[in-house]
């Protein structure tokens, strides 16, 4: 079981979690970008980009047994802040739609660019499966 941690009179995050505690089984994605199985762009779009990445990345957590629920971080690496604060509405969106509404912990940073050119967005996650009993 994971838990939120919610320090005593913090103003409560939207999208994200401050933190989280977990015991379980860990698992760890690879930095996953907005390009398909098959390692092909199907678009250019930062907020088509982010719904492919975030598909991959829970691809990878099934492929582990995992599903969304289990995510306890997200680190996400983009190549411009300003997209993502004026897309913000967007990308609730599509994050719930592939997601739900589950909110890790989460760091967002500006990258100079990224190792995929046309790549827009990266993220690796992490994820505890809780232990049995």
């Amino acid at each position: 079981m994971n838990t939120t941690l919610q320090p005593a009179g913090w103003v409560t995050p939207k999208g994200y979690a401050n933190g989280v505690a977990a015991r379980g089984t860990m698992i760890f994605t690879g930095g996953q970008i907005g390009w398909n199985a098959q390692q092909q762009f199907e678009s250019d779009d930062f907020i088509a980009q982010t719904r492919q990445t975030l598909l991959n990345v829970r691809a990878v957590l099934e492929a582990g047994g995992a599903g969304p629920e289990h995510l306890v971080r997200l680190t996400w690496y983009v190549v411009d802040r300003n997209e993502y604060n004026a897309r913000l509405k967007e990308l609730g969106v599509v994050y719930r739609e592939v997601l739900g509404k589950h909110f890790p912990a989460m760091a967002c940073v500006q990258v100079a660019g990224l190792m995929e050119e046309r790549a827009r967005i990266e993220i690796e996650a992490t994820a505890v499966i809780p232990d049995a009993g």
